[in-house]
């Protein structure tokens, strides 16, 4: 049972090793692109299945027993994570089909493609900080590279804002990670957990946490350290951007859900008070750039900073609810957002810009794309019934318990500008008419074969379908995040699957 672990991270690897074998051939590499994704999705599956019915799982490679040997675990969270990740590998494997010319994958896309979703499922599943950090090293080097290939001129200065900032964010988590193991002589996420309980310099721990938060705040792009998100996601191609939007930044924001529900527990009055400060800040500096911007992919760079805010809001309220409203809000957003990014590249690709200014008519002339964007634009919105309304109304649910009304009137706040900007692109793009006197000329001349329109919308017919499945049929999702959350908030279930019941 416990080697279902390594299959998240294995197949990836494969998969990618196999496509260098077949690097002559752009039509092979493409198919076994989306049969690698495909059957990561079958491994992420199984291993959600099992966890949820035997609970945490733990392999630690090479029979070295924790804490010194290379620990992989999965609970709820992580194969939440992996299994979400595997589902939009498979959407956007198929959308790059169309979307990734052959310059590109000539450069290797498909074979970096997989080694990034390796990297994202490492991160996931590792129960070890200097792994994490390893995981973190592998994502940034594979992101880098899918950020500037092709070498056009907005990539690469995108790919260095990127590359320069994560680096940095980077080095203070090699820092932390020095400081930490002066002090505990361990990096296994639970022999720390355990350890900083009966640690008895404040101070250290204090600025442990703040390392800590300072280095996945940065990967999660939480207020102040976003600026680099919006400067680079709308340069590479949809298909590249579209995964990065749904899945890099929730590594980040993984990462902190995990240190301050396992490692930073006992100063919570300090850390969770930060962490609503940073959520509230979050939101509406992210909410407001994207009110100032323009152009579809910008608007949605900057509404990704904005929604991490409210998975923070979840994180710091430290609630049962709250933190099952987090995860709730994940599931919802890595669906949304990647969707949005690879209906917003079908607008450039067939009209040639994503500027609001220079399209127009498209619900006239794309009447199933308008439909498609509608319904991903409402639920980041969080209009009901769709997923973004039950993840939104589980926080502030969960902020009103707790009473915390500055951040709920914030959230409440944030989602009516969500709602403006959406609007916004609603009717820029497709309500207005065309700013060209023969729309349909316009819409044409960019025409899709029968094969590249199945590449292009059946992952996002599949994504929409998710979104309204998700709020359809909320309970299910919403019970699997309370599970989650139960057990993130009972760090001894984590530390006795891993150490073992005698561990103290």
């Amino acid at each position: 049972m416990n080697l279902l672990l390594i299959f998240p991270i294995v197949i990836p690897l494969a998969t990618m090793a196999i496509l260098l074998l077949a690097w002559k051939s752009l039509r092979i590499q493409r198919v076994l692109g989306v049969a690698g994704s495909l059957l990561s999705l079958v491994a992420a599956t199984t291993l959600l299945i099992a966890v949820r019915e035997h609970g945490i799982l733990v392999l630690n490679v090479g029979d070295w027993p924790a804490p010194f040997g290379i620990t992989l675990v999965a609970d709820l969270l992580s194969s939440i994570m992996v299994m979400l990740a595997s589902v939009m590998g498979v959407a956007v494997s198929i959308y790059a089909f169309r979307m990734i010319d052959d310059a590109r994958a000539d450069f290797g896309f498909y074979p970096v493609f997989h080694l990034l979703l390796m990297g994202v499922c490492g991160a996931f599943l590792t129960g070890d900080l200097f792994n994490l950090y390893v995981w973190f090293e592998v994502m940034l080097i594979s992101s880098f590279v899918l950020m500037a290939l092709g070498g056009e001129r907005a990539q690469l200065e995108g790919a260095i804002k990127y590359v320069t900032l994560n680096l940095i964010s980077s080095a203070v988590f090699l820092a932390a990670i020095g400081v930490l193991y002066a002090a505990m002589g361990t990096l296994n996420m639970a022999d720390v957990a355990l350890k900083l309980r009966s640690f008895h310099d404040a101070d250290i721990a204090s600025a442990l946490s703040m390392l800590f938060l300072i280095a996945f705040g940065t990967k999660a792009a939480v207020f102040p350290l976003f600026f680099w998100l919006p400067a680079s996601y709308h340069t590479p191609p949809a298909a590249v951007s579209a995964i990065f939007a749904g899945l890099l930044t929730k590594v980040g924001v993984y990462a902190l859900i995990r240190a301050f529900t396992l490692l930073f527990v006992e100063d919570t009055e300090f850390t969770h008070t930060l962490l609503l400060v940073v959520a509230a800040l979050t939101m509406v500096t992210g909410v407001l750039g994207a009110m100032a911007q323009n152009e579809i992919r910008r608007i949605l760079s900057f509404h990704i900073v904005s929604q991490i805010g409210y998975m923070l809001m979840g994180l710091a309220i430290n609630t049962t609810l709250a933190l099952a409203g987090s995860i709730f809000y994940i599931i919802h957003h890595i669906v949304v957002k990647t969707n949005l990014f690879l209906i917003g590249g079908i607008i450039e690709h067939r009209l040639g810009s994503g500027r609001l200014d220079r399209v127009g008519g498209l619900f006239r002339t794309a009447p199933l794309l308008s439909v498609l964007f509608f319904i991903s634009a409402m639920s980041l919105a969080g209009i009901p019934p769709l997923s973004g309304f039950f993840a939104k109304l589980t926080l502030i649910r969960s902020g009103l318990d707790a009473e915390s009304y500055a951040i709920v009137i914030t959230a409440l706040g944030v989602s009516l500008l969500t709602l403006f900007s959406m609007t916004k692109i609603w009717s820029e793009s497709f309500w207005k008419r065309s700013p060209v006197s023969d729309p349909l000329e316009q819409w044409s001349k960019n025409a899709l074969t029968r094969q590249e329109r199945i590449s292009l919308y059946s992952p996002t017919v599949m994504l929409a379908a998710i979104t309204i499945g998700i709020g359809v049929m909320a309970a299910p999702v919403m019970n699997l995040s309370i599970e989650a959350a139960e057990q993130l908030l009972n760090p001894d279930f984590y530390i006795n699957s891993v150490l073992g019941e005698d561990a103290r």
